[in-house]
């Protein structure tokens, strides 16, 4: 079981994490905070002892790291 400065780490994690995606169409540099917060929700998946969370979040990291790049050619 996390303690509970994991847990409230994970909670400002997932909210910054999700803030961000929300806005993204307010330009890229708001892809880029996604994918910090992606990298941050990763570190708490594996610091909480769910390695599958903390496996995809990482994945999600670099489908965001793809996009920010994508939209810089546009």
């Amino acid at each position: 079981m996390p303690s509970l400065a994991v847990t409230l780490y994970g909670v400002c994690a997932l909210t910054f994490m999700m803030a961000m995606y929300a806005l993204e169409s307010r330009g890229r540099r708001f892809i880029l905070a996604f994918m910090l917060g992606c990298l941050l929700s990763s570190l708490y998946g594996f610091l909480s002892g769910a390695w599958p969370f903390g496996v995809v979040e990482l994945i999600w990291s670099g489908v965001a790291l793809r996009r920010y790049r994508a939209a810089d050619s546009t």
